[in-house]
């Protein structure tokens, strides 16, 4: 008798983004690792386009970036259920190397590709700049590959992007681009507006040519599902990322980041993450 597979739908956003490299990634490593389930990622239009589909139960799993999904998961009576942190995303720009602009108030007025209308890494972005009073001219793409072919050839002064792996940031700064971030009293600002971001570090040389670590502002981006998600599927899925943190960490740095210690640190309440991940988390401390 052959067993059934339960196929999962895992939303992911537009191509040539972050979350579609992550949600390959991690359907692959997590699929090798437990034959009783199948995740499928789909493309979408990004994090605010997921929450409703998660919500209406039009996809079983569905990534989901931070600013979103803490807006989501605060929701009275939220349907949606955490299933894994993803990574901590630390926000900033990227500029050519021979720019003028050095600082997020230099880009005062200035043409700025912010991302995706439904990205949850545009949404930050625009947090960030009306956070410290900084309008820009903002661009804003149909799909997150069309951003850097911009910055390159004039259209656009700066590109705002997110955490590690960034595909725009990797491919710019292999070309020279050189970050900037808020500095020091920005940050505290920021924080102080939005108690839901945190601040955030990225790495050194996370990015060709970028030797220091760089402090910025941010908050965890999640893998959710709603509650209709079987308990016994969650904790198949939970036990299976578990095992595939060592894989999925060698073939994503960003992806370094997913591990059941963090999803149960970076929740925001413990009963916002899935019963049958919970489940399991409790066999694994004992």
């Amino acid at each position: 008798m052959t067993e059934t597979i339960i196929v999962l739908i895992l939303g992911t956003a537009t191509p040539g983004g972050g979350f579609p490299l992550y949600g390959t990634a991690f359907s692959e490593m997590v699929n090798a690792q437990e034959p009783a389930l199948r995740i499928e990622p789909r493309n979408t239009k990004g994090s605010t386009e997921n929450v409703p589909l998660l919500e209406a139960g039009k996809l079983d799993l569905a990534l989901v970036a931070g600013e979103v999904a803490s807006a989501a998961l605060a929701k009275p009576g939220t349907p949606l259920r955490i299933v894994a942190a993803m990574y901590s995303s630390p926000g900033m720009l990227i500029v050519k190397g021979d720019s003028p602009y050095r600082s997020l108030s230099d880009l005062r007025g200035k043409t700025v590709v912010m991302g995706t209308q439904a990205s949850g890494v545009t949404a930050l972005g625009r947090t960030v700049l009306d956070s410290l009073g900084i309008e820009v001219k903002p661009i804003f793409l149909e799909k997150a590959a069309d951003g850097p072919p911009m910055l390159m050839d004039g259209r656009a002064d700066a590109l705002w992007g997110a955490g590690v792996g960034w595909p725009a940031f990797a491919a710019l700064a292999k070309q020279g681009g050189r970050f900037i971030v808020p500095s020091a009293e920005e940050i505290k600002t920021i924080l102080a507006k939005n108690p839901a971001l945190q601040p955030n570090t990225l790495p050194a040389k996370s990015y060709a040519g970028q030797d220091q670590a760089l402090a910025s502002v941010g908050s965890w981006s999640y893998v959710l599902s709603n509650k209709e998600l079987k308990n016994e599927t969650a904790y198949l899925l939970a036990r299976a990322i578990h095992r595939a943190e060592a894989p999925l960490a060698a073939r994503l740095e960003q992806a370094r980041e997913t591990t059941m210690a963090n999803t149960v640190a970076a929740a925001p309440r413990r009963e916002l993450i899935h019963p049958g991940v919970l489940k399991y988390l409790g066999e694994i401390k004992h």
